[in-house]
């Protein structure tokens, strides 16, 4: 395992379509791993592979339950909204509110490519909004509700 390089903002990677995972091999095994530890090191709760410069249908998320891996998923359905604070690992420093879904169901495959789905509410379904956006180069600065704002240090430890 290691770490990866995060994209930042500007970084025409994080714009692009990703493409869907057709098998997964030893790569994609380790690709998944490298992401769940890049993640973890940058206290983050997501991470797609655009972010990491991979243009793959892959995404790792741990909002404190445990990771989760989604090869080439989809949302399937969503329910209410729910307006917060959000931030990104490839936008440093900022945060902004976004309004997202409060409960979303979706579908994808393990790392065994045995297809599964999840349903989360609140900060999971959040993050599955906001991780599988980056799939498509939708970036959550796109849809920030008024201005982004600087985060201080003290703030991200909160």
């Amino acid at each position: 395992m290691a770490l990866r390089n995060i994209r930042i903002n500007d970084d025409p990677m994080l714009r692009k379509k990703c493409r869907e995972i057709p098998a997964v091999d030893d790569r994609i095994k380790e690709l998944a791993q490298d992401m769940l530890e890049t993640m973890y090191d940058a206290d983050g709760v997501g991470l797609a592979a655009p972010q990491v410069g991979i243009l793959k249908r892959l995404v790792v998320i741990d909002v404190g339950d445990g990771p989760i891996v989604m090869i080439n998923p989809v949302i399937l359905e969503t329910e209410g909204s729910q307006t917060g604070r959000e931030g990104c690992l490839s936008v440093p420093g900022k945060a902004g509110i976004v309004t997202r879904p409060m409960r979303v169901k979706a579908k994808a495959y393990d790392l065994d490519m045995k297809e599964f789905e999840v349903e989360g509410e609140e900060l999971l379904a959040r993050a599955i909004c906001h991780e599988l956006a980056h799939l498509d180069g939708d970036l959550y600065i796109d849809h920030v509700e008024g201005r982004l704002m600087d985060v201080t240090e003290e703030e991200d430890e909160e």
